[in-house]
């Protein structure tokens, strides 16, 4: 058989990909390729055919053999031939379905009330806002932008971002200090598994396990931190040096603004402390900003970047802002890191969509990226406030906290009933994490039982019964 793909743009038609017998008459092979590719559905009822005209000239073939073949599926159903419509695919023609997959598409299914942390509200996408700012960005971006992707990312981007982060949280840079990325995951792979920086690295006690993973796989030794009421425990850096120098940790992995997941702010003496670690000993703070835009009954605590940019990397998305989605992310390095960055990037962007990021920089530079974090800042402060209240009237013995900023909340449970009341919640279709699934392996923190609540996923009209099956799985009071 003789693949030929069809190529009849110039004259109005579609593009196909036919399988022609190298041998024997060309129309009955013509004929025979397009009932096959009706018969196994990638021709699919309704679909518009190329002119015969432009069939032949792609196929090589004479006008009449190409007309013929047509004519002759025309006739036998396969096609129809209308003027005005040109030919198509026969709306009457079933093609050969597919077995069935014996797996469910998604690991979600058989989930009815979603409740895992980090996950915005999907329905709020601002979908009409984004639009406009796409076709304004590509609009407006020069013809140099549709080129090979800088893997430094665009500059329009970089310049809405440099002014917003100043804005907004503190964050002292310039735009060629700034390395757009597909998000803080890519990030690390970038830092550690291209080799910028080396491990080992001390991070929180608790913290997401994909990241733990991701830095295993860089052969990476991570050292954890314990928490504290004020937070991660960064004195022991300094005032316990065999926690972490007799492993040589040379970076410190934090997430400041509201610990995750347990929450709450890091204190300032502890921000400040492990800025002066990381001079004395000439080393980096890495500062994962996951959900800095959403805080609720506090003021806004700024980036520890702001307190020292040389000794620094500021981190954040807008996976928590606006969608896991669009695949962009930032890091704002030292100076002294760009090079390495870019070089263990490569020399084209691989990941982030120049589209998306034209579209993100004029959405930033328009206000129309203020405008849906307050109104998504509003939303979220009312879901926490619906949870909180649910809690209070039916489970007044399970203690709320983590609840100042950030899309989940965390529920501390009786000793020893974390696991079953999370086999009791999936058995009732309820998608929430244990706090132990957050617990790094060698934690020196003791474990405290908890569930781990995202309350952003729900679409709005279910909200109400997400809490009501929540407060039916939660431990009684004993």
């Amino acid at each position: 058989m003789a693949a030929e793909r069809v190529n009849s743009g110039e004259d109005g038609g579609a593009d196909l990909y036919l399988e022609l017998a190298p041998t024997g008459p060309r129309r009955a092979a013509l004929a025979a390729a397009l009932r096959e590719a009706v018969r196994s559905g990638r021709l699919t009822a309704g679909t518009r055919l190329p002119p015969y005209r432009a069939l032949a000239i792609d196929l090589g073939v004479a006008r009449n053999t190409a007309a013929d073949a047509y004519a002759e599926l025309v006739a036998e159903g396969w096609l129809t031939a209308r003027q005005g419509s040109g030919t198509r695919v026969a709306e009457r023609v079933a093609a050969v379905r597919p077995p069935s997959a014996t797996k469910p598409a998604s690991g979600r299914a058989g989930v009815a009330h979603n409740l895992r942390q980090g996950q915005p509200d999907g329905a709020s996408f601002p979908r009409t806002a984004w639009v406009a700012a796409m076709r304004h960005g590509i609009g407006a971006a020069p013809s140099e932008a549709f080129g090979p992707g800088d893997p430094q990312g665009r500059v329009e981007l970089r310049r809405a971002l440099a002014g917003y982060l100043a804005r907004v949280r503190g964050v002292r840079t310039a735009p060629e200090h700034i390395v757009i990325c597909s998000g803080f995951a890519h990030g690390l792979r970038l830092i550690f598994g291209g080799g910028v920086l080396a491990g080992p690295l001390a991070v929180e006690a608790y913290g997401l396990a994909f990241h733990r993973e991701i830095l295993t796989a860089a052969g990476v030794r991570t050292v954890a931190l314990g928490l504290d009421e004020r937070g991660t425990r960064t004195d022991l850096l300094v005032a316990h040096p065999a926690t972490t120098s007799r492993h040589g940790a040379r970076s410190v992995l934090l997430t400041p603004a509201h610990q995750f997941p347990v929450g709450g702010p890091l204190h300032s003496a502890r921000r400040g402390t492990a800025v002066d670690w990381a001079r004395t000993r000439g080393g980096v703070v890495l500062e994962d900003d996951y959900d800095g835009e959403f805080r609720y009954d506090r003021e806004p605590v700024g980036a520890v970047q702001g307190l020292d940019p040389e000794h620094v990397v500021y981190m954040g998305s807008v996976s928590k802002s606006l969608s896991p989605a669009i695949r962009l992310g930032w890091m704002v390095l030292p100076p002294r890191m760009v090079d390495d960055v870019l070089a263990a990037k490569g020399l084209r962007e691989a990941w982030a969509g120049v589209g998306d990021q034209l579209a993100l920089a004029d959405f930033i530079e328009s206000g129309q990226y203020d405008t849906h974090v307050r109104r998504m800042r509003r939303r979220y402060r009312s879901r926490r406030a619906q949870l909180v209240a649910a809690l209070a009237e039916r489970a007044p013995h399970v203690t709320v906290t983590g609840i100042a900023a950030g899309l989940h909340a965390v529920l501390r449970l009786p000793p020893g009933t974390e696991a079953q009341t999370v086999a009791r919640a999936t058995r009732r279709g309820i998608a929430l994490d244990g706090l132990a699934s957050f617990r790094h392996p060698e934690s020196p923190q003791p474990h405290e039982d908890g569930l781990v609540v995202g309350y952003a996923t729900p679409p709005e009209h279910r909200y109400k019964a997400a809490l009501d099956a929540l407060c039916a799985v939660l431990p009684p009071r004993k």
